[in-house]
């Protein structure tokens, strides 16, 4: 009776890691697209904007 489970718990833990690698596959590619596409359009992203500390070293000069 344990080898029943133990081969089912070793399957369900295979069938996860699967599943695991194929979504993180797929997220890797839509991420790289992503990036092309960005990188493309020669447009920044809101991120791309420059650090949040430039404006107030600016600022505590003065």
């Amino acid at each position: 009776m344990t080898d029943e489970n133990d081969k089912s718990a070793t399957q369900a833990k295979t069938s996860r890691d699967e599943r695991l690698k194929s979504a993180l596959r797929e997220n890797l590619k839509r991420r790289k697209l992503q990036a092309r596409e960005r990188a493309a359009s020669g447009e920044p992203s809101p991120n791309d904007e420059g650090s949040l500390n430039e404006g107030a070293a600016g600022k505590a000069g003065t």
